[in-house]
């Protein structure tokens, strides 16, 4: 059955660098979520809309179900910093879980309380409903596939490593 989740991972085009690839993943678009505003462009997002940078994934839940996604993006976010990943700073690099399905909040809610355990800080993470999204502009769409030397906030390597990882199982 296909299901959406949105990740909320700081700058989006490492993010949906990474989901692409994981199996079970069948679509990952750059967007925005959870804002004052309709249709905002990126400029708005800078400029205070209050959306946060998502990426809405697409996928086959009999293939890769909700946990192992959030086990996947809690490895590649800093949960325990507001309002910043790596460099980006701002409320639209916040990180957050924003579904469209009521039964999937006592799932995020359950994988945050374990991710809790691991830290002493607390967790910064958002476990909302989605609220509104609007897809990026179009040159932010599959970013790093046409800048390859691009910015990203997630570590090339911990990205390799984790995927290399999910081909081993």
């Amino acid at each position: 059955m296909q299901k959406e989740i949105y990740f909320g991972a700081g700058c989006f085009w490492g993010t949906e660098a990474f989901f692409k690839k994981v199996h079970g993943v069948l679509d990952v678009e750059s967007g925005y979520a959870n804002g004052s505003t309709e249709a905002p462009s990126y400029q708005d997002v800078c400029a205070g809309s209050g959306h946060a940078e998502v990426v809405k994934i697409i996928y086959d839940d009999a293939q890769i179900g909700l946990p192992k996604l959030l086990n996947y993006f809690f490895q590649i976010i800093d949960p325990t910093t507001l309002n910043q990943q790596g460099e980006d700073v701002g409320v639209q690099y916040r990180t957050g879980v924003y579904y469209v399905d009521v039964q999937d909040q006592p799932v995020i809610q359950a994988a945050l309380d374990s991710l809790q355990n691991h830290y002493e800080a607390p967790i910064m993470v958002e476990n909302l409903p989605l609220a509104q999204y609007f897809p990026a502009e179009t040159y932010h769409q599959d970013y790093l596939d046409k800048n390859p030397n691009g910015y990203c906030h997630i570590s090339f390597a911990l990205m390799a490593e984790i995927l290399r990882d999910q081909d081993k199982k």
